[in-house]
């Protein structure tokens, strides 16, 4: 199997551009183009998001933002970026039709893929609570193994972290998280997503227009406070 995987695209329709613009459209060349949720909120573009998920992935699952999106339901974002999810969530929810908000709805909570050789688990935060855990790469190995537990598959596609790393689990597994799409938070503001080829991992970066973005979301009209957390998050990757 040989994935194209994102996550946390976060209603970047300019890092999707700039995807689009590497890869000319040419997403048959992958066997599966999978999507670890968290299409919306923050970004000014989630119909985009949704149209151009819905033309291009083979796998989505919900992240914590697509499921409040999607039924009004807490977000579970940490205190620097809660005001931000709300009030772009509460700006751009009106904007989705009736169909985008069941897409949304119906996304599964995790799921499995299978290759020639090996079966994967898909989910955005972790086995034991799909949207909203947040385990970091360096966390005790003890956290890992009671998060992972219960895991589908010895390997493991994961996101919500907005972090790119690969970690062997106990020898005997893999999980990858491809990082973020739309909104980076490893001091690198350019798009993360990651290609899985078998077992073997590559990440990559993809540079776009972080000004055109910030001009989307000065027309969105949101609060200042809003707007400045955004910017520092967009424009330095943190």
């Amino acid at each position: 199997m040989r994935a194209l995987v994102l996550s946390d695209i976060h209603a970047n329709l300019d890092a999707l551009d700039a995807l689009d613009r590497v890869w000319r459209g040419r997403y048959d060349t992958f066997d599966r183009v999978i999507v670890l949720g968290d299409l919306v909120d923050y970004g000014p573009c989630p119909r985009e998001t949704i149209a151009w998920v819905q033309a291009h992935a083979t796998d989505v699952v919900a992240g914590n933002h697509d499921d409040a999106m999607a039924t009004g339901g807490r977000c579970g974002s940490s205190a620097r970026f809660l005001a931000a999810s709300i009030a772009t969530r509460e700006r751009l929810r009106p904007t989705l039709t009736a169909d985008e908000l069941a897409y949304l709805a119906a996304l599964p909570r995790t799921s499995t893929i299978t290759d020639d050789e090996r079966v994967w688990q898909i989910v955005h935060a972790t086995p034991r609570d799909p949207l909203f855990e947040y385990l970091r790469p360096n966390d005790a190995p003890v956290e890992w193994r009671a998060a992972f537990e219960r895991r589908l598959a010895p390997y493991v596609l994961v996101g919500h972290t907005h972090l790119p790393f690969v970690r062997l689990f106990d020898n005997a597994g893999l999980v990858v998280n491809p990082g973020s799409l739309g909104m980076p938070k490893d001091r690198h503001p350019s798009g993360s997503y990651a290609i899985v080829d078998g077992a073997s991992v590559e990440f990559r970066r993809v540079t776009y227009d972080v000004d055109r973005l910030i001009g989307r979301l000065a027309r969105l009209e949101l609060p200042d406070a809003v707007v400045e957390v955004l910017i520092d998050a967009f424009r330095n990757g943190r």
